[in-house]
């Protein structure tokens, strides 16, 4: 016998105020989630994913949107079933957080950055369940480290901006779990974390649907998650419901013409490992055709023995530790190539792309460019050194200013590199939009206007506008639903066909980075312990590291659902040491052509 709906969505329209009345941006929505059952809400950004969830929530209210029709109806933990459109601010603001909480999809716009961890996670305990704060306080270090936060009992002292993208994401994750509710919605939970992260997260979500029978709806993007967790999937398009099934049914025998054009963009690992060349996706009437960009002669980046360590003090000053984010890391880079650095959140990959464009200080080492000296006294002066490499960030919206248009934010590089003069400045910023394919108009607007996906691109257009040599690409396809992430990887790989681009392309999706790279980095704990051929590296892994990132991997196949004994998400050492404890560097040995690979001492971990 089936069980009563836990949360039944009928006939559901939202509109927005637009320049002329009101925009319709979901529109006759009905979808049902039952007590443990997991729905996974699914389409392109921009479909009326996030505005459903918003409007469940009831969080609509406190912006522009408004619930124009239906009904949104929630069986409480007494079985009444209350119209959550017609519940009032107060019965919404108890509901939320005991009965329904919500993971959002920006954490460093929904933490608040005046208060510390521990405290945000404590009050949403306290505020919900009678206990004191001193036991709050205590759960908010259980709820840490059940989300895998390394050296948990520091983090609850720091503020948002001191952690990775990846662990605020896990914060609001321990925040939305610490009142227990009934039903969870997650709006792209797992986009900031890398694989095994993912993995350990996806094991925590599948536990609270199957220990207290919550009910979860799972906003996403990433087929491969919805693979592992989804018991049935809504596919989304321009604000309808276009296609509804079993997860068996999406992958095995999708209908609608866009739920296949969908699941045709969703990267595969293992779909290049028989070619040693990247390939962009096949995109109709695109076709997917091996690329060789590479040109032979010097390096365009050397990186010699390059150390960034982080001192951590005490109140008074005094040197308590050191976080070790780099540690001896040699590579280089030549034109027109992609050398792909991954790993685990915290292992220094973002570290190691800011210290090569001078946003982190390097403690030692050599960085070279095009034969110049990086951190040489004279490189801040140079203004060809500053414009020839360029760096594409994480989080688009802390990214760009939010006071200036998407227009004047990629014109200034135009500017003050003096490469285009007047009108030709206005052109060149329509011809950047075109060219990461934005509309024209969108010059006008500002960031806050813009979703995830296209602010992203925006920061892509500002990137390239200054025409460099070297793009640092740190986790620049991570926000991106699958279609648009084909494109943007496209459009690299394009630009790179035609401008000779080189790239340092960090990311966490081993299935994107075998679709783009040439070359491969693993890094774990600040060292490089792998690196060589991509076909090398991701086909025939050498490093226990290296394999166990892979077998993290969500496949984008249902019917192969991982066994959870099979995934090693054991806690990663902290890089925090001691002032006088430097880690030992275990040096690289070459395995096969091009193929290095960190050779530890018998007995020691990796």
């Amino acid at each position: 016998m089936s069980q009563p709906d836990l949360l039944a969505i009928r006939n559901l329209s939202v509109s927005f105020p637009a320049d002329r009345g009101r925009t319709t941006v979901v529109q006759n929505l009905s979808l049902t989630v039952s007590p443990g059952e997991t729905v996974a809400l699914v389409g392109e950004s921009g479909s009326g994913k996030s505005v459903t969830s918003l409007a469940v929530t009831r969080l609509l209210d406190y912006g522009p949107g408004r619930i124009d029709a239906g009904e949104i109806r929630y069986r409480d933990r007494d079985g009444t079933v209350r119209d959550l459109v017609r519940e009032n601010a107060e019965s919404m603001r108890r509901l939320r957080g005991p009965e329904i909480a919500m993971i959002f999809q920006q954490p460093m716009s929904s933490l608040n950055p005046v208060m510390r961890i521990g405290e945000q996670i404590a009050e949403a305990i306290v505020q919900h369940r009678e206990i004191g704060w001193s036991e709050a306080e205590a759960e908010a270090l259980q709820l840490l480290e059940r989300v895998r936060i390394p050296d948990a009992r520091r983090q609850l002292k720091r503020y948002p901006f001191e952690i990775s993208g990846g662990m605020r994401q896990r914060v609001m994750i321990a925040i939305a779990l610490a009142s227990r509710p009934r039903l969870l919605i997650a709006d792209e939970p797992t986009t900031a974390l890398d694989v095994t992260v993912q993995a350990q997260v996806l094991r925590l979500l599948r536990e609270l649907r199957n220990d207290l029978g919550t009910g979860l709806l799972f906003i996403t993007h990433d087929m491969g998650v919805v693979a592992e967790l989804a018991d049935r999937v809504v596919v989304m398009r321009g604000g309808e419901r276009v296609e509804e099934g079993s997860v068996t049914q999406i992958f095995g025998a999708p209908v609608h013409a866009y739920t296949k054009s969908l699941l045709a963009a969703v990267p595969v690992l293992g779909s290049l490992a028989e070619t040693p060349l990247p390939a962009p996706f096949a995109i109709p009437p695109e076709k997917a055709v091996p690329q060789d960009t590479v040109a032979a002669g010097a390096p365009i980046l050397q990186v010699r023995d390059l150390v960034t360590r982080f001192d951590v003090r005490n109140a008074f000053g005094m040197l308590n530790a050191r976080v070790h984010a780099v540690e001896q890391v040699n590579l280089d880079i030549q034109p027109g190539e992609t050398l792909a650095l991954v790993g685990e959140s915290g292992c220094g990959k973002s570290t190691l792309g800011r210290s090569i464009v001078r946003l982190e200080t390097p403690r030692s080492g050599q960085i070279v460019f095009d034969g110049k000296d990086v951190l040489g006294a004279d490189a801040e002066a140079n203004p060809e050194l500053r414009r020839g490499i360029q760096y594409v960030f994480q989080d688009p919206y802390s990214a760009l200013d939010p006071r200036l248009t998407v227009g004047f934010s990629i014109a200034e590089p135009i500017r003050t590199h003096a490469l285009r003069q007047g009108a030709a400045v206005t052109d060149r910023v329509a011809e950047l939009l075109e060219l990461v394919g934005l509309p024209t108009h969108f010059a006008a607007r500002y960031p806050h206007e813009l979703s995830g996906g296209q602010c992203q691109r925006v920061g892509i257009a500002r990137a390239l506008a200054s025409e460099p040599r070297l793009i640092i690409a740190d986790e620049a396809v991570a926000a991106l639903d699958v279609s648009i992430r084909a494109q943007v990887v496209n459009l690299l790989m394009a630009l790179q066909r035609r401008l000779g681009l080189s790239c340092l392309f960090i990311s966490h999706d081993m299935a994107v980075v075998e679709r783009v790279s040439h070359r491969v980095a693993v890094m774990y704990l600040g060292q490089i312990v792998e690196i060589g051929p991509r076909q090398a590296v991701l086909t025939s892994p050498q490093h226990a590291y290296t394999r166990r990132l892979l077998a993290a991997v969500p496949i984008p196949d249902p019917a192969r659902r991982r066994r959870e004994l099979a995934i090693d998400d054991s806690e990663v050492p902290s890089p925090l040491r001691a002032p006088d404890d430097n880690p030992t560097v275990a040096p690289l040995v070459e395995v096969g052509p091009g193929h290095y690979v960190a050779r530890h001492p018998v007995g020691g971990s990796y």
